[in-house]
C-alpha cells in the first residue's frame, strides 16, 4: 500500500472563484456565491474542492498577485465568509485545497513596498535585485523579466507580470514567512495546497535557469516536511524530468504528495501556446500510459486531468466541441478519470463546457494574452491574430459559469460581468445539459460513481490492452475485480480482441458488448 493511498480516493473539482456564482449582484464570483452551490459538488460526486486565490491581490493576474496572505480579496468577501464555506465544505465530507503562490507576492505587499525603498530596508532583500538586467532573460508574459526600481537605482526581478515581484528564497527569513502563511491556513483548517510554479522557487539566474535550481528539495522539505503537516495534500505545478519526480514525490522524501504532468496538454500547438500545429489522440493516449507505468513503478500518485484555468478548453483545443462535443466530452471522462490517480476537474468541464468565440481583444483581460496581443500586433495580421488569441487564452476557460439559460446564464443578476459572458452560453450551460438526452453532467456523475465503489480502478493495477492505432483501451485490475474501458477515437473504428466483459455503460445506446465497431468519440465501460 502506498503511503498516501488515501489520496487515491479523493476527487478534486477546482473552483476559479471569480468566475464560479455570483451573490451579490456586482459581477464577480465570490465565496457566498460557491456556499449556495456546495450541492452541486455533493450531487457530482465531488469530496474536495480547490479553490484558485481567494487572498487580498490588487489582480494584476487574476489574484496570483498576492497583497496580503492572510485575508480575503474584497470582491470575494470576509474572512468570516471563508470560515462559513470551509464549515459547511466540511460537514458535506469535502476537503478544501488552497492555492500557495509562494514564489512571488504582488508588488503591493506590504514586504516589496518597504523593499523598494532602500537597499538598507530590513525588507529589501526579500526580493531579487541586480544593479543591471542579466541578459536574455525575458518574463514569461513577454518583456523583459526586470524591472527599474529608482528609489534604489535597481532592478528587480519578476518571472512574470511587472506586479509580481519574485521572492528571494535564500533569504531563510522568507522561507520562515511562507512556512508561517501554511500554517496560519492549516489552523483554520486547510487540508491541502496546490503549489504554483513551485519549481520556481530556487533558481541560478546567473546561469540563466529560472526553476529547479540547485535548492529546490531542501526549500520544499523545509516548508512541507515538517511533521505538523504529514496529513496534508500537496500538488506541485512544476516540471521535471522522470527522475526529479520520483525524487520530489518518493514516499520517504517528504516534499510533495504529487505532481501535475503537463505532457498530453502541449499536443496540438507549438511551444507558443497560441500556435496550433497538427496531433493525433494516439499521442495523448501514450503519455497516459507511460505515465500510468511509471507511477506504479515508483509508487507515486498521478494527477488526472485535462482543464484547468491556465489553458484552452481540452475539447476545443485536442478534440471536437462542435458536432461532436457530447461523444468526445464524454470519451475524455471515461478515457481520463476511470484511470489510477487523483481526479481533478475544472469547473464546466463537467456540463461539456467548451471555449467561445470573440472577434476583438477587447473581450479579454487576461494579462498574458494581453501582453502577447500587444506583442504581436504590428507583426501579424488582425484577423489571423484574434484567431490565435481564440485558440490560446487562457480566459477561455475563465469565463462566467453558465448555470442557465437566463441572465447572465444565471452566474449572477448584476448588470455586468467582470468578463465577457460565454459566447456559447445559451447553447452550453448547465441546466440545458441536464435535461438534455446527451447530459456529460450525467456521464460524469457516472464515472465518479463508478470511481467511487471499484477498489479496482482506484487501487487496481493498470494495464494496457490496446492493439491498433485510433483507440485507448485499458483495463484496472484488483484481486476478482477488472474494469475494462475502451475509448475511440474520431474515426469509426473496428476494435477486436478485447475479453468479453460484462457491459456497465457508455456515451452510445447501441454498446453491449466489447469487440465490434466503435462510432466516433465512443467510449464504453465493461466489468468482470
Amino acid at each position: 500500500m502506498l503511503k498516501n493511498e488515501r489520496f487515491l480516493d479523493w476527487v478534486v473539482y477546482q473552483v476559479y472563484p471569480r468566475s464560479f456564482k455570483d451573490s451579490n449582484s456586482d459581477g464577480i464570483g465570490d465565496l457566498q456565491g460557491i456556499i449556495s452551490k456546495i450541492d452541486h459538488f455533493v450531487e457530482l460526486g465531488i469530496n474536495a474542492v480547490w479553490l484558485s486565490p481567494c487572498y487580498k491581490s490588487p489582480n494584476c493576474d487574476n489574484g496570483y498577485d498576492i497583497s496580503d496572505y492572510r485575508d480575503i480579496m474584497d470582491e470575494f468577501g470576509t474572512l468570516d465568509d471563508w470560515k462559513e464555506m470551509i464549515s459547511k465544505l466540511h460537514e458535506r465530507g469535502i476537503k478544501l485545497i488552497m492555492d500557495f503562490v509562494g514564489n512571488h507576492t504582488s508588488s503591493e505587499h506590504k514586504w516589496f513596498k518597504e523593499a523598494r525603498k532602500s537597499k538598507d530596508n530590513p525588507y529589501h532583500d526579500y526580493y531579487i535585485w541586480s544593479s543591471k538586467p542579466y541578459p536574455n532573460i525575458t518574463s514569461v508574459f513577454g518583456g523583459s523579466a526586470w524591472e527599474y526600481n529608482e528609489e534604489t537605482d535597481e532592478y528587480y526581478f519578476h518571472t512574470f507580470a511587472v506586479g509580481q515581484p519574485d521572492l528571494n528564497w535564500e533569504n531563510d527569513k522568507v522561507r520562515k514567512e511562507m512556512a508561517d502563511i501554511i500554517d496560519y491556513w492549516v489552523g483554520l483548517g486547510v487540508d491541502g495546497f496546490r503549489c504554483d510554479v513551485l519549481a520556481c522557487i530556487s533558481k541560478d539566474l546567473k546561469n540563466g535557469k529560472l526553476d529547479n535550481g540547485p535548492r529546490l528539495h531542501e526549500f520544499i522539505r523545509e516548508l512541507f516536511g515538517r511533521e505538523k503537516l504529514k496529513n496534508i495534500f500537496t500538488v506541485g505545478e512544476c516540471s521535471f524530468s522522470e527522475d526529479e519526480i520520483s525524487k520530489i514525490c518518493g514516499e520517504d522524501r517528504n516534499e510533495l504528495s504529487c505532481v501535475f504532468q503537463f505532457d498530453h496538454f502541449n499536443h496540438g500547438r507549438t511551444w507558443d501556446k497560441f500556435v496550433k500545429q497538427p496531433f493525433t489522440y494516439d499521442e495523448i493516449k501514450s503519455d497516459l500510459v507511460r505515465w500510468q507505468y511509471f507511477s506504479e513503478k515508483n509508487r507515486l500518485l498521478y494527477p488526472l486531468l485535462t482543464d484547468n484555468h491556465d489553458q484552452a478548453h481540452f475539447i476545443s483545443r485536442l478534440g471536437n466541441d462542435k458536432e461532436y462535443r457530447y461523444e468526445c466530452a464524454t470519451m475524455y471522462a471515461a478515457m481520463f478519470y476511470l484511470l489510477k490517480g487523483i481526479p481533478f476537474i475544472y469547473q464546466g468541464q463537467e456540463y461539456g463546457s467548451a471555449d467561445p468565440y470573440y472577434g476583438d481583444i477587447i473581450n479579454y483581460a487576461d494579462v498574458e494574452t494581453l501582453n502577447y496581443y500587444n506583442e504581436k500586433k504590428n507583426i501579424i495580421d488582425k484577423k489571423e491574430l484574434v484567431e490565435m488569441i481564440n485558440f490560446g487564452s487562457r480566459d477561455n476557460t475563465r469565463r462566467p459559469f453558465c448555470w442557465n439559460s437566463e441572465k447572465n446564464f444565471g452566474f449572477g443578476d448584476g448588470e455586468s460581468s467582470w468578463l465577457k459572458l460565454h459566447s456559447r452560453g445559451a447553447e452550453i450551460n448547465l441546466e440545458k445539459d441536464r435535461n438534455s438526452n446527451k447530459s456529460v453532467f450525467n456521464f460524469y456523475k457516472r464515472v465518479l460513481a463508478l470511481r467511487k465503489e471499484s477498489n479496482a480502478i482506484r487501487h487496481g493495477v493498470f494495464k494496457d490492452v490496446t492493439v491498433n492505432e485510433g483507440y485507448f483501451a485499458y483495463m484496472m485490475t484488483l484481486e476478482h475485480e477488472s474494469v475494462l474501458v475502451v475509448c475511440n477515437f474520431d474515426k469509426r473504428n473496428e476494435i477486436n480482441g478485447l475479453p468479453q466483459f460484462e457491459y456497465l455503460f457508455g456515451n452510445y445506446d447501441a454498446r453491449r458488448k466489447p469487440n465490434g465497431e466503435y462510432s466516433p468519440f465512443e467510449t464504453a465501460i465493461f466489468k468482470c
